[in-house]
């Protein structure tokens, strides 16, 4: 019988740097899996790859501590809010909200969604000192574990201890707190993936170097600047700030390609049609450059008389031939004054613009039409300040995100990416995604008694949280989505009624047909504006698999006390990790009478009560069953007898299906 397989209380963030380490440098480690620094150097010493005792980078205090965090197994399982999801709106909902810390959520989402996430977008807290902000750690390492894990002495474990224990708000403290988010959000980033931080000046410099160390300085892409008042503050004690910082960073800038803004108007009212052009409407570029050879430096008489050279310290942009054939090509334009350009035409220019770097209010909007926005679906003072949803809409945009990409937000706040998500979608016929993660903080009446009040009696949540505004504003968010698309409905409908009691032209038909395919098109748009809910919930208390080598003499922990609802949050969390979507349902798969679990080609045993006929019953659906082929088979061993998991072991192993598939029997706890 295989070695049980511990995982439960070890879900970690995949390590892919260190597979492919063990990949290609086995002889680099030892027989416990410990790797050996100086075996490797050594091993490259050999190739001249000379290593560097001094490099540039940011150091702190508790960055070790933020490492292991990041690799430390997460302490909670995922449940689905069964309720909800239930319903029939959102059973087959894509979109998620997943409720707990987001540290704990990102663990669970590295494996289904390593290198499956097309942008992240965060609001995280600034740390002004005013925002709340202070890091609170619910890991209780002593000092003696902390020196063992992270290999630091014991007065810096008793340092970094203190302020993760004191509520600090240092920027070390602050750091500390990003650093393991940031470095698990990479995994989860696709090749061609980029993420935007919201931010303000208190952070942005630390911030920036701490995005250099985790996604290579080599992948920054723009500090954007939001304009996010629209007035000055004649109170501010030194300068009225009316912008904020976003940083733009890509997984990897070198297959990254930056999405285009839509042309507008706006965009084309410089080009315009001076001359009645039979090309259409036409923009002056110069003729000049501020660069070039003094050698191509010319003077040009053209057939009309007119003379034209760059000015002083210019030169020409084009040669003295291309300018000929311009002339006759009627795409120069002579001035009144004298001076002389080439016509660039609208017709010409790509089909969007070129983002730059300052996101004006008048394009995004800002703090107080995002304040109206908000307000608009939930109610004026409850939620202060979140961004809107133009803001997320441009960086999705920017992003270069297909149709059926995912965006992650895991400083969900009011839930307005997923808002932008649904909008963006409705606009452009897309089928984008979004995952939002916000941990349950409570809501303090005596802070913002609004929001308590509307959570509280208007919700009817016992405990009034920043989650339970963050699920009212997208199920708000998508019924007035759906509403516009509802609109759209109607005004198809009406028109293909209209045409069928015309004449049967072939035109009309062609018409109709497409019609009824737009109909049905918005129609699908509206069935996406859902989400399904997710949220962390602690590991049993004695859950703990402590014997090297299982032996069912040994009462380990008692099952007994676990309810239906325990063993599905068992099994979705157990899914995440083998890599299942959360949004992807299990088939319940009936052995005889024994419930089981299939999907992925895994097949899941989690009650109690399997017997030798459920095994036969296996082996016979592989044989008859076209769509089922597990490769594994993953018992839950506190539900099984060490005889029956034998039997099972031997009987999947042994048995010569049809489909000649080798199939695993997984062991699990």
């Amino acid at each position: 019988m295989n070695d049980p397989q511990k995982l439960t209380n070890e879900i970690k963030v995949p390590n892919k740097d260190l597979d492919a380490l063990r990949a290609n440098f086995p002889h680099c480690f030892d027989k416990d899996g410990n790797f050996q620094l100086e075996k490797f150097t050594n091993n490259l010493a050999e190739k001249q790859i000379r290593f560097s005792t001094e490099s540039y980078g940011l150091e702190w205090l508790g960055k070790s501590y933020a490492r292991l965090l990041a690799s430390d197994p997460a302490t909670t399982l995922l449940k689905a809010d069964q309720v909800h999801n239930g319903l029939p709106e959102n059973a087959k909902a894509e979109n998620l909200l997943i409720k707990g810390d987001n540290l704990e959520v990102l663990k669970h989402l590295a494996s289904a969604y390593y290198e499956k996430v097309k942008m992240i977008y965060i609001d995280p807290p600034y740390n002004t000192g005013s925002d709340g902000f202070v890091y609170q750690d619910d890991r209780r390492f002593t000092v003696e574990e902390l020196q063992r894990l992270i290999g630091i002495d014991a007065q810096r474990a008793k340092r970094i201890l203190a302020f993760v224990r004191q509520k600090s708000n240092s920027h070390s403290a602050w750091l500390t707190f990003m650093y393991p988010r940031l470095h698990i959000a990479r995994h989860l980033l696709k090749e061609d993936g980029v993420i935007f931080i919201s931010i303000d000046d208190n952070e942005v410099a630390q911030l920036r170097l701490l995005m250099d160390e985790i996604f290579g300085e080599e992948n920054f892409v723009a500090e954007l600047i939001w304009n996010s008042k629209y007035t000055t503050s004649n109170d501010a004690k030194y300068v009225s700030n009316q912008h904020e910082p976003i940083l733009f960073y890509a997984k990897n800038k070198e297959k990254f390609n930056i999405g285009l803004l839509p042309r507008t108007y706006k965009h084309d009212k410089d080009y315009k049609n001076k001359d009645n052009d039979p090309k259409g409407p036409w923009k002056a570029t110069p003729l000049h450059a501020k660069s070039g050879s003094e050698n191509n430096n010319y003077e040009i008489t053209f057939p009309n008389g007119k003379t034209w050279s760059p000015p002083s310290g210019r030169y020409p942009r084009y040669a003295k031939e291309r300018l000929q054939e311009l002339f006759h090509s009627g795409e120069l334009y002579f001035n009144s004054n004298g001076g002389v350009d080439k016509k660039t035409y609208l017709t010409e220019v790509k089909d969007g613009i070129t983002v730059g770097s300052l996101w004006s209010y008048e394009d995004v909007g800002h703090t107080h039409s995002n304040n109206e926005e908000l307000a608009a679906l939930v109610g004026k003072g409850i939620f202060d300040n979140p961004k809107g949803s133009k803001l997320i809409k441009r960086a999705i945009i920017v992003s270069n995100s297909s149709s059926n990409e995912i965006i992650l937000d895991f400083f969900a706040g009011s839930g307005t990416t997923g808002d932008a998500v649904m909008q963006l979608n409705a606009e452009d016929g897309g089928n984008r995604k979004f995952i939002l993660v916000q941990i349950a903080e409570p809501i303090d009446p005596k802070k913002s008694k609004t929001a308590h009040d509307f959570v509280r009696d208007e919700l009817k949540a016992e405990q009034p949280t920043i989650f339970e505004i963050t699920k009212e504003r997208l199920r708000r968010a998508a019924q007035k989505v759906n509403e516009s698309l509802d609109e759209k409905i109607q005004g198809l409908s009406k028109r293909i009624e209209q045409l069928k009691g015309e004449l049967p032209a072939a035109e009309t038909q062609q018409t109709i047909k497409e019609l009824e395919a737009e109909f049905l098109q918005n129609e699908q748009r509206k069935a996406r504006n859902c989400f399904k809910i997710f949220e962390t919930m602690p590991i049993w208390d004695g859950y703990n698999l402590e014997a090297e080598r299982f032996d069912s003499s040994l009462t380990l922990f008692d099952s007994g006390k676990l309810s239906e609802d325990d063993l599905k949050a068992l099994l979705t969390t157990w899914k995440t990790y083998d890599g299942i979507a959360l949004d992807q349902d299990l088939e319940v798969v009936d052995l005889k009478g024994y419930k089981a679990y299939y999907g992925s080609q895994r097949l899941y045993l989690m009650h109690k009560g399997f017997s030798t006929d459920h095994l036969v019953a296996i082996l016979e659906k592989i044989d008859s069953d076209r769509n089922f082929s597990p490769t594994s088979i993953i018992g839950f061993g506190y539900h099984f007898q060490s005889a029956r998991l034998r039997e099972l072991s031997e009987g999947v192993k042994s048995y010569a299906n049809k489909k000649s598939t080798d199939i695993d029997f997984i062991t699990r706890y």
